[in-house]
């Protein structure tokens, strides 16, 4: 659990892998933009410091949170990515609907890293109000972000060192 004041997001650019021949898709969800543009710039931002080439990086963006699963599909089945980062969120509101969404997304990315060989990250932040969002999305506790594209890059890493 994250504490107060404390930024989660910090990395050791020395112990990460070479990822200068690495292909990354990012979807984004557009629902709540002010949080997933945040995130998406903490991913976007660490992976070409962590030596991705810019145009190695495919963006896409999908309505909401709920379509990620598809758009992370349609980027694995046509850009030639090595790994895909979701990045959404979902805030609680009165109803179910919180409940419905995380489990559809969560399940949805699950099932991709079952089928696909090149990993899905998952990066949506499932908060109680728009505040903690804030602070996970480039506030307080750091970016979400950053930990997805670092996690990305990691993943990546251990996929062509399994393949030799």
């Amino acid at each position: 659990m994250a504490t107060a004041n404390k930024n989660l997001s910090n990395y050791d650019k020395n112990t990460m892998p070479n990822a200068s021949q690495m292909r990354f898709g990012i979807v984004v969800s557009e629902w709540n933009e002010e949080i997933t543009e945040g995130l998406y710039n903490g991913a976007y931002e660490t992976l070409v410091d962590l030596g991705v080439l810019p145009d190695n990086i495919v963006r896409e963006n999908v309505p909401g949170s709920f379509e990620l699963p598809f758009g992370a599909k349609l980027i694995l089945e046509n850009d030639k990515v090595d790994a895909v980062i979701a990045i959404g969120v979902v805030i609680q509101g009165e109803t179910k609907h919180f409940d419905f969404v995380c489990h559809g997304v969560t399940q949805g990315i699950v099932e991709l890293n079952h089928h696909y060989s090149a990993p899905t990250i998952f990066c949506v932040l499932t908060d109680m109000n728009i505040e903690q969002s804030r602070a996970r999305s480039g506030g307080e506790h750091g970016n979400k972000g950053v930990e997805a594209a670092v996690a990305a890059v990691k993943m990546v890493d251990l996929c062509k060192r399994k393949a030799r």
